[in-house]
């Protein structure tokens, strides 16, 4: 019975070091709950202390007793052990790293927020930690609870993904700890993968792929030569050398009241440290993660990432440093923000490279290929372009932009984004063009080099097509093309009646890692009336027609029998198989971005990007 009370007084004290008023009443004691709603603002602050410290020590009293001194990681210098007040002290004292300078802290404040941020800004990517959901669904996703900080979560929640799906190390260590896996040494990634079971990837996978994710983003910010880890100078060392049960009082200790408001809160609580091999990170991250779950998590996360970076360096990869990378007024992350975290530089743009806009004028953009991309909605309204580095990433992870929110898409298979039959001849015929074009790049030909063409890609034009497009004296790329979209497959065209060539068929992924409300509601509170607040995960049906095939063909075409694609009656070609009707959401849009013209099947409430 004592310990069940112990095990609640500390419950109570750590939810309500995380909230500025007090808790909601408790329904289990109906007595304590109306003495708390009546409590005023000071006194629920008292009450506070007095329980964390009741908690704290009896949890102290209790692992001094039950440890041998001799083995007791709780040590004095002098070889004692350390009582709960001697302990408390020298948490205080203890100072992780480096302090930042007074001017780095004001530079470091006035670039993510600016001189006019508002407190509700402040507040949300104050309170955004770094945490995996409850849910079984959706335990793969870090859960947000409230808008702003979403572009540090969406990028995070790509390399996870990255490493649970696609590290064979992690993989092979998840898949032997799963009961019904027989024979782990012979199981591939896609194998694994493939039951669609996420929630089958245990707490301790999770956990690693989350440090290795951190580790590798941060490292990746500091151009592989150095990661830089942000935390609290209140929290100190104390977490690392505490018992896992005194880690959340610790925190919640070090957390009680603290707000950052200005450039000199900052100043005052952050401490830095600074590690050049991946190994040493990775351990410092392993120790202090629950300072990156608790509210302050997300926060302190950025602010490694622009540190790894460095604040000149950051300052010079964007287009106007003027602006804030958290954007009014609603506090999202900006673009530079999320291109930090994937391509490890601070550009604002998506498109490839960097665009001259003459006199010595540059826009910057990303200028490497990327382990996880991205996509995003304002590209199919035309306000962007999205270059190929973040559109083709090495792995088959996207993160997803909205105008106010991001999200995360993502397959299974590798081999959604390899080159098909029909992309194949396309690259091999544009290429052999692009050799032959003396024009700086304007998109047309010589006909001399146009035979030149025609031969490197034994295409057989009809004798009228080739009048035709030699009869001005060169060759445009755009009318040799359409040529070659209504030239047959057999004379080297990509016209090709059995519909096989360049036709996709795949699924994705999509997590929105904000809980929201289960529309469907399939799930519902233990009260049977209030729907459940959690992230939403929703598998997507692809198919991807052939580019060649016009609209009014598809529409014409006759419906093959369910299962009889890449079937063929004899003396037939087979036709196309029609597609179901697409269904749309905006992230549809977005998906058409990557794969032109693509077909979106689901079940349930469409996928949402907001």
């Amino acid at each position: 019975m004592a310990d069940q009370q112990e095990e609640e007084d500390l419950r109570m004290a750590l939810r309500m070091s995380m909230q500025n008023s007090p808790p909601e009443p408790k329904r289990s004691k109906p007595r304590e709950a109306a003495n708390l709603a009546t409590t005023t603002p000071e006194e629920s602050r008292r009450l506070q202390r007095e329980l964390m410290a009741a908690a704290a020590e009896k949890r102290m009293l209790a692992t001094a007793k039950s440890v041998p001194s001799s083995g007791s990681p709780l040590k004095s210098d002098s070889g004692g052990d350390i009582g709960t007040k001697e302990m408390e002290i020298k948490a205080k004292e203890v100072k992780l790293g480096n302090e930042l300078s007074e001017k780095e802290a004001y530079q470091l404040f006035f670039m993510v927020f600016g001189s006019d941020v508002s407190k509700d800004i402040l507040a949300q990517w104050s309170n955004q930690g770094i945490r995996f959901s409850p849910d079984p669904e959706t335990s793969m996703i870090l859960v947000q609870h409230e808008g702003g900080p979403c572009g540090v979560l969406a990028a995070i929640q790509a390399f996870v993904l990255k490493h649970l799906l696609f590290c064979p190390d992690d993989l092979v260590k998840a898949a032997q700890s799963t009961p019904q896996n027989s024979t782990p040494r012979r199981l591939s990634k896609n194998q694994y993968v493939a039951s669609n079971n996420f929630a089958a990837f245990t707490e301790n996978a999770k956990a690693r792929a989350l440090v290795k994710s951190m580790g590798e983003i941060l490292f990746l910010c500091g151009n592989n030569k150095r990661a830089v880890i942000a935390t609290l100078s209140s929290i100190g060392d104390g977490v690392e050398e505490s018992e896992d049960s005194l880690t959340d009082v610790i925190i919640a200790q070090a957390l009680e009241g603290l707000s950052i408001e200005s450039a000199s809160d900052l100043h005052k609580v952050l401490r830095v440290e600074t590690y050049t091999t991946p190994a040493s990170a990775y351990k410092r991250l392993e120790a202090i993660i629950p300072v990156f779950q608790s509210r302050m998590g997300a926060l302190l996360f950025l602010i490694s990432a622009l540190l790894s970076r460095g604040l000149d360096c950051v300052q010079a990869d964007r287009d106007d440093p003027s602006l804030p990378l958290v954007t009014a007024p609603f506090g999202h992350a900006s673009q530079e923000i999320v291109n930090l975290l994937l391509c490890g530089q601070a550009v604002p743009n998506v498109f490839d490279g960097r665009m001259d806009l003459g006199g010595g004028m540059f826009l910057k953009g990303v200028s490497t290929n990327v382990e996880v991309g991205f996509l995003t909605l304002l590209e199919s309204l035309n306000f962007c372009k999205v270059g190929q580095n973040l559109k083709c990433p090495k792995w088959p992870i996207w993160v997803v932009g909205s105008e106010s929110h991001y999200t995360v898409l993502f397959a299974l298979d590798t081999a959604v984004q390899d080159e098909n039959e029909l992309e194949e001849r396309e690259s091999h015929i544009r290429k052999a063009f692009d050799a032959q074009d003396q024009s700086g790049g304007g998109g047309f030909i010589s006909v001399e080099g146009f035979h030149q063409v025609l031969r490197e890609t034994n295409i057989r034009l009809p004798s009228e097509k080739l009048d035709s497009l030699c009869g001005s004296g060169f060759i445009v790329w755009s009318e040799f093309w359409q040529v070659i979209l209504d030239l047959d497959k057999s004379l080297g065209g990509l016209k090709d009646s059995t519909g096989q060539m360049g036709q996709k068929i795949f699924d994705l992924y999509h997590f929105n890692g904000i809980a929201k409300s289960d529309l469907n509601g399939s799930q519902f509170s233990s009260g049977g009336e209030t729907p459940m607040q959690r992230p939403r995960l929703t598998k997507l049906r692809v198919s991807v027609p052939p580019r060649w095939t016009p609209e009014e063909f598809m529409a014409d075409v006759a419906v093959l029998p369910s299962g009889s694609a890449g079937t063929q009656p004899s003396g037939k070609d087979t036709e196309v198989a029609k597609p179901e009707p697409s269904q749309h959401a905006p992230l549809v849009d977005c998906i058409r971005t990557r794969w032109p013209r693509a077909v979106c099947n689901w079940v349930g409430d469409p996928p949402s990007i907001v």
